[in-house]
């Protein structure tokens, strides 16, 4: 799928990964205790500023901080659109 969206500078567009649904000894988390997901897929890259080229490339799976980015909705999908600054890993 071809996104018609082109990040500038040293911007990164994320799509968000799934919020867990159970915790690891099986409970069952309600939709209003779900916290926001920070690990994300990298969908869309800018291409750097001239005094740092990204580190992180189209597939890659990152960390980022709980409030970074601006949320986005592309056809129908939610994103987020950060700098690459605020990613903290590339897991």
């Amino acid at each position: 799928m071809a996104l018609n969206i082109k990040p500038l500078a040293d911007r990164v567009l994320i799509e968000p990964m799934q919020a867990e649904t159970k915790t690891a000894s099986g409970i069952i988390i309600p939709d209003n205790a779900k916290e926001k997901p920070q690990k994300g897929k990298v969908v869309a890259i800018g291409t750097g500023t001239k005094d740092e080229p990204l580190t992180v490339k189209n597939g890659d799976t990152v960390l980022y901080g709980k409030y970074a980015g601006t949320e986005l909705k592309l056809e129908g999908k939610d994103y987020l659109i950060m700098r690459e600054s605020d990613i903290l890993a590339i897991v």
